[in-house]
């Protein structure tokens, strides 16, 4: 059992990365990376909902879809299930974090509609995962979310302060540094 756990934390952290392999939830990752706090605010936020998203969703897919021949509704009820997740969780930052959730701003509510969130309640109940296993699937992949946005932020910080060629400034420097650090991680490829 804890060579499974430790195979589906590496796995989803290093190997299967959901921002840096897989592509999935780089909505928030050029916007909320330009500073360290705002990014391990957002990691912080990912992984209590990917967390709480993957135990909820299993049980709603257990015990409320697979007996009542509802497999259609996954989709739909996966994405309220994460939807009513991050409406806590923006209650929550507005009430006792207010600057925090003024630095997220529209980033937050984009939980909801962000794919990784999504990815890994659908992924952990494709995968066959029981209750345990989806729970650490979906700690794992916050964890890889957050690896992700704060070594992104770092490499931004260190973008900010050198020399870019004018036609790359901005966005587009963003873009290549964000891909120089995906390509790091396909080094990880043959390590699971």
């Amino acid at each position: 059992m804890i060579k499974d756990v430790i195979f589906i934390m590496l796995s989803v952290i290093l190997v299967d990365n959901y921002v840096l392999s897989k592509f999935l939830g780089i909505c928030p990752f050029p916007g909320v990376s330009k500073s360290l706090n705002t990014a391990i605010g957002m990691s912080g936020a990912v992984i209590f909902v990917m967390t709480l998203a993957s135990a909820i969703t299993y049980l709603v897919y257990e015990f409320l879809l697979l007996p009542y021949d509802l497999e259609y509704l996954r989709t739909i009820s996966f994405i309220l299930v994460i939807a009513s997740l991050v409406q806590f969780v923006e209650i929550i930052l507005k009430k006792f974090i207010p600057p925090l959730y003024k630095a997220l701003g529209i980033y937050l509510p984009l939980i909801t509609t962000n794919c990784a969130v999504l990815g890994v309640a659908i992924l952990s109940v494709d995968n066959g995962y029981n209750f345990l296993y989806s729970v650490i699937y979906g700690f794992g992949a916050g964890i890889g979310f957050a690896l992700a946005m704060i070594i992104f932020s770092g490499v931004r910080q260190r973008i900010a302060i050198s020399d870019i060629p004018r036609s790359l400034e901005g966005l587009p420097i963003s873009l290549v540094a964000a891909s120089l650090v995906s390509l790091a991680f396909f080094g990880f490829k043959g390590l699971i």
